[in-house]
């Protein structure tokens, strides 16, 4: 066996950033019902106008913040599915490695975007 098949993180250094994880997935699903709720929203506080040009502006206004929303949603819930994925590979003993050089993820970078696969070299690399 190699020297670069035992590259991982310790169980000290996972346990950090499993807390870490669980925080931004506590903090995204709290974010995800704001976005649900504001997609759910019919924007109605009984002002409606009558004019015929400010309903439709209103109207398309409307239309384009739930399209708006919706995608925000759909990102929210890609971003804690791939946080969710990175517990599992702590749980594998398998995180913080990049899937590209097999070499450990910068602590540093792990902290700002902890679902990452990817070091920086192979994100250059792409």
């Amino acid at each position: 066996m190699s020297k670069d098949e035992n590259v991982r993180y310790a169980d000290k250094d996972l346990a950090e950033f499993k807390d870490l994880i669980k925080d931004k997935i506590a903090k995204a699903k709290h974010d995800l019902e704001l976005i649900k709720s504001a997609y759910m929203n019919d924007h109605n506080n009984g002002t409606d106008d009558t004019s015929p040009t400010f309903k439709a502006f209103d109207e398309g206004s409307e239309v384009m913040s739930k399209e708006s929303n919706s995608q925000l949603a759909i990102r929210q819930e890609k971003f804690i599915r791939d946080l969710k994925n990175a517990l599992i590979r702590i749980e594998n003993k398998t995180y913080g490695v990049c899937r590209v050089t097999g070499r450990l993820i910068n602590k540093e970078r792990l902290k700002l975007v902890p679902h990452a696969t990817l070091s920086i070299e192979a994100k250059n690399m792409q």
